[in-house]
């Protein structure tokens, strides 16, 4: 479910722009940032980005978290959907409890079905 969960912030961020200012003058990809400039970090397009989520950055695979050390806690640059550091989203907790909820209510009322054809009823 953990994977499910990584996979699904992965293409779905709560928030897609990550607003930012440079404390201090920086050069990123050739481009000239002056100390206190904002700028919005696009965490939709990293959680796409081609460099680090192979060709298949936008199909739902979740088995690409298996086995891996790649969290959503911040320090993993290439997966932020909650931001990072010290101004990191307060509700990550929250964010993450509602995603658990919401896909076991969906594994719940899903009709499951056996190799052999034979539908299991709930216990309800």
């Amino acid at each position: 479910m953990k994977l499910v969960i990584k996979e699904t912030l992965r293409l779905h961020p709560p928030v897609a722009l990550i607003p930012r200012q440079a404390n201090k003058r920086c050069k990123v990809s050739g481009y000239d940032v002056p100390s206190g400039a904002r700028v919005l970090v696009n965490a939709w397009a990293i959680g796409r980005d081609p460099r680090h989520w192979g060709t298949s950055a936008d199909c739902f695979e979740p088995e690409r978290f298996q086995g891996s050390s790649i969290d959503f806690k911040g320090s993993d640059f290439e997966f932020i959907p909650f931001g990072a550091g010290k101004r990191m989203c307060p509700g990550i907790l929250f964010g993450t409890a509602a995603i658990e909820i919401a896909l076991s209510q969906l594994l719940y009322y899903f009709n499951w079905n056996s190799q052999m054809g034979k539908t299991h009823q709930s216990l309800t």
